[in-house]
């Protein structure tokens, strides 16, 4: 749901464009006569066009992003709460990714929390997706550079 959000604008102007495709088309076909092989022209121009935005498109909707951020060594450790706003952690996924910084299990975490051990499954996925992580030392890495961990 939270990748759709931020696509909203790429696909409106994915198909603004389009659209302006169409049209420039159109008006193409009564301004300029081919004489022989229009169809031919219009197919090519047309699958050349969608592919060269179909290219761009996929590219900027899944590019990998990367987070780097180099944290100073300081002895006093003060919780970012920008960044847990950033990347819109719940307060039971935080209780989670710091259960998970422990070294605990998926069920020890379960247990420890009361919840069922697919309830914690889904707090862990979300916890990986929020980050950008794919593993779990991934996440607490990320976390720990975000400020979210000590």
């Amino acid at each position: 749901m939270l990748r759709m959000k931020k696509y909203w604008s790429d696909i409106l102007l994915y198909g603004l464009a389009l659209g302006l495709l169409l049209v420039s088309l159109q008006f193409l076909q009564y301004k300029w006569v081919f004489v022989k092989n229009s169809v031919e022209w219009y197919v090519g121009v047309i699958a050349l066009l969608f592919t060269v935005l179909g290219i761009w498109a996929g590219n900027r909707m899944f590019r990998k992003k990367t987070i780097v951020v180099e944290v100073p060594a300081s002895s006093s450790f003060q919780v970012s709460e920008a960044a847990i706003e950033k990347c819109g952690l719940t307060p039971r996924e935080l209780e989670v990714l710091h259960l998970m910084a422990q070294g605990l299990s998926n069920q020890e975490i379960a247990d420890q929390l009361f919840v069922s051990l697919n309830t914690i499954k889904t707090h862990i996925s979300n916890v990986l997706s929020k980050l950008e992580a794919e593993r779990r030392t991934q996440a607490i890495q990320k976390a720990k550079a975000l400020k979210i961990l000590p």
